[in-house]
């Protein structure tokens, strides 16, 4: 059994891992801005500004993930919100890998949080795998940023990057945002809604994760999707299904989401297949393949 660091902990895919790898019986600790040693899950403190890590944090830890990262969608992108996304990745990444150089022989695996984003926002019939090149909008130049950090870990210690999709749960996240419209009869699609949402299910993403630390075969880059992708409006409609609402309203207009949402409206307007193949042949079982199935887990 492996003791965990995870910075990010407190997020949607942090809880959940957490609860996955004390239910597998590892060990977890996590890191963040305030200093909690009182809880089961004992959260020790980092500062970023100062480039700071209360060094405790690593006693007999094997294994480091990190998850840390302002919200992609919590706010809208003004330039100090995209100057906090991007440096909540880089300098959280770079923190990290240096403390785990320090630490060779101790430090066995290091799992690293990227985002589907890297490959950029565009709707193609091009189906995108790890060996693509990255886009050339300001989510990719994030993850390419963020990934570049990964790039520095020393090669005694595993590395996995996992690029996640859009992460399906009835917490947070995109799934409650979409519902709620739908509850209301109001559910749309947006734009041409033929545009492809790279979903995956939590339940799928936490065991991602944890194979990638338990499972010595994983090793690179893996892209954190479900292999049965669809497009915006197919979600839509599968949800109202799901929830037994109608669904005919006309799609949203790509130009009022650009007024409500700025630059971020990209997000949601355009999306692009993105291959689970490398993923699937770990081989890795996914719980929730098809979007039927996770709605009916996530939402009955």
């Amino acid at each position: 059994m492996a003791k965990v660091l995870i910075s990010g902990g407190s997020g949607l895919i942090g809880k959940a891992l957490t609860e996955l790898l004390i239910n597998k019986g590892h060990s977890v600790v996590h890191l963040g801005r305030k200093e909690n040693l009182s809880n089961d899950i004992k959260c020790y403190r980092w500062d970023l500004n100062k480039k700071y890590i209360d060094e405790r944090a690593f006693e007999n830890v094997d294994v480091i993930v990190n998850l840390a990262g302002a919200g992609i969608a919590d706010k809208r992108w003004t330039i100090e919100r995209k100057k906090e996304i991007l440096e909540s990745r880089v300098i959280s990444s770079k923190l990290l890998i240096s403390e785990a150089n320090k630490r060779l022989g101790q430090i066995k695996v290091f799992v690293g949080g990227s985002a589907i984003g890297f490959y950029g926002a565009v709707t193609t019939d091009k189906i995108y795998t790890e060996n693509d090149l990255n886009g050339n909008d300001y989510m990719s130049d994030v993850c390419i940023k963020w990934e570049n950090e990964y790039h520095q870990l020393n090669t005694n210690i595993r590395k996995v990057i996992i690029r996640t999709g859009v992460v399906l749960s009835k917490e947070a996240g995109a799934l409650p945002k979409l519902i709620t419209p739908i509850k209301f009869g109001i559910g749309a699609a947006v734009g041409s809604g033929k545009q492809i949402v790279p979903w995956i299910h939590i339940n799928d993403i936490v065991s991602l994760f944890h194979e990638a630390i338990c499972n010595e075969r994983v090793n690179g880059i893996y892209n954190g999707v479900a292999p049965n992708p669809i497009s915006n409006n197919e979600l839509n409609k599968a949800i109202a299904k799901q929830l037994n609402k109608p669904y005919f309203m006309p799609n949203v207009p790509v130009a009022m989401l650009k007024l409500l949402l700025g630059e971020m409206a990209i997000m949601v307007t355009e999306g692009s297949v993105i291959s689970a193949e490398k993923t699937s042949s770990i081989p890795f079982n996914f719980q929730f393949p098809k979007i039927e199935e996770a709605l009916m887990d996530l939402l009955s």
